[in-house]
């Protein structure tokens, strides 16, 4: 089977990378779910769904779709990759599996129990900083600050140069896409990045007890090799910021559009969790992920043939009208945990309970001492071909 027999799979000519659609990809989530459980996206010879049954059986099936090849939409078995795959979410198993083990164990929800009282005080002290501004803008004095603040520290890294980590993700994130203008816009910075982000990678870089120096006493107990502990410490500082920072972003922005939902959080500060979970559903920070056939694999009546990329786009899975009741409504009293915004299957985000964690310190705080919460101007959204992320998010804030 080739790319033009591509049997019953209807054709959608919408580009998924395209900057409107990044910006504001409603239309395009739409069209992608009423199109059917499988379509073929012409522009990038590839293949999509954006239903939730399909997307997360896809996630879950790894014996059919893998990810060694690239979890963007170029095949790494074909194509250079900008730098060494990382061997969590760009491996399958068995290689998959040591590293996944490690760190597991190590971001646990029982061993993070560890840092709950120090991240909950140091979200006191970020409020406290603020406390009597009335008007914010939430991505400058919040989301960037807080898990830059926080998680470097837990991972082992030293002050100087963590502000690379977020244009290092960012980038990471872009290359999942096209090499289209935001991916080529960065590489040169990023070249300049990479020895810094190798260097925090080594034994040598990294205080000891912190997350990084477990993963390398995984390495001296031969649980993973001295090169899977080095990547592993790269996939943390890759992923363990970006996509916190966003998740925060989307329940803040989320609080901003539907304020009446704070008020019910003060109300009840017990669903500081849901408040997230439903806020990673309703926006989903990560928006999609690639897989690669390995084999015709079918999706309702049509078939992915092998080789093929299939783009599976979480955020419209989110909001498929099949699994979610008004699932544009941001809704506190909504069971979410069926959301997919951290993925699902052997490769769902193993730093999830980080991010719950860092967002229930910061929310709970927030709750405690603002009465509401509104948007005070229009978000400006920062496009990337894979997350869903703020450049600015202005708050309304009362104490």
């Amino acid at each position: 089977m080739t790319k033009t027999d591509v049997g019953p799979v209807p054709r959608l000519d919408f580009d998924p990378f395209a900057p409107d659609v990044r910006s504001d990809p409603a239309d395009f989530q739409i069209a992608l779910r009423r199109a059917g459980g499988l379509v073929y996206v012409p522009l990038h010879g590839i293949y999509a769904t954006g239903r939730y049954a399909e997307v997360r059986a896809a996630f879950v099936d790894w014996q059919s779709f893998e990810s060694s090849a690239g979890v963007g939409i170029l095949n790494y078995k074909k194509q250079r990759q900008w730098r060494e795959p990382s061997p969590l979410i760009e491996a399958d198993p068995p290689y998959h599996d040591a590293t996944r083990r490690v760190l597991s164990r190590i971001l646990s929800p029982r061993a993070l129990r560890v840092l709950r009282d120090r991240w909950f005080a140091d979200a006191e002290t970020l409020v406290d900083e603020l406390a009597g501004r009335t008007s914010i803008d939430a991505v400058t004095a919040i989301t960037r600050v807080f898990p830059l603040r926080v998680f470097p520290d837990a991972v082992g890294i030293g002050v100087e140069g963590r502000e690379s980590l977020l244009p290092y993700g960012n980038h990471g994130m872009n290359t999942n896409g096209p090499r289209n203008d935001l991916v080529r816009a960065e590489e040169e910075r990023i070249a300049r990045i990479q020895p810094w982000i190798d260097a925090q990678c080594e034994r040598s870089a990294l205080s000891p007890g912190g997350f990084g120096a477990q993963i390398w006493a995984a390495a001296d107990a031969w649980d993973i090799t001295a090169r899977q502990a080095a990547l592993a410490v790269r996939s943390l500082l890759t992923a363990g910021v970006d996509t916190t920072v966003n998740g925060i972003a989307s329940v803040l922005a989320a609080f901003s559009r539907f304020p009446d939902q704070w008020r019910r959080l003060r109300e009840d500060p017990s669903l500081v969790r849901v408040a997230f979970d439903e806020a990673v559903r309703l926006e989903s920070p990560v928006q999609s992920m690639c897989r690669t056939a390995v084999r015709n694999v079918a999706i309702g009546d049509a078939v992915v043939p092998a080789g093929e990329k299939l783009y599976l786009s979480i955020a419209a899975a989110n909001r498929d009208p099949r699994r979610w009741t008004q699932p544009d409504v941001f809704d506190l009293t909504r069971d979410p945990s069926g959301q997919i915004g951290f993925g699902m299957g052997i490769h769902q985000c193993v730093g999830q309970h980080v991010a719950r964690l860092e967002a229930e310190a910061l929310l709970t705080a927030l709750v405690r001492r603002v009465s509401s919460l509104e948007a005070a101007g229009p978000a400006v959204i920062k496009v990337n071909n894979t997350l869903r992320t703020w450049d600015s998010l202005p708050l309304r804030l009362q104490w």
